[in-house]
């Protein structure tokens, strides 16, 4: 995990709201910069498809 290139999102703030992602071949790596050692791992192709939904509204219920 040491070596990934991790990125910040833009949204993140100062206020500990930071989101990074790395990838490594099919693999993308989601994590908190406040808590690395918790990871989420994922592949691209469910990455895709969790953005196109949250894109297209369907997770607003949590954020309400």
């Amino acid at each position: 995990m040491h070596q990934l290139n991790w990125q910040k999102s833009s949204f993140s703030s100062d206020q500990a709201n930071c989101v990074e992602i790395a990838s490594a071949g099919e693999l993308v790596y989601i994590r908190e910069s406040d808590d690395p050692t918790t990871v989420v791992t994922t592949t691209r192709a469910k990455l895709h498809a969790w953005i196109s939904g949250a894109k297209a509204g369907e997770f607003d219920h949590f954020t309400a």
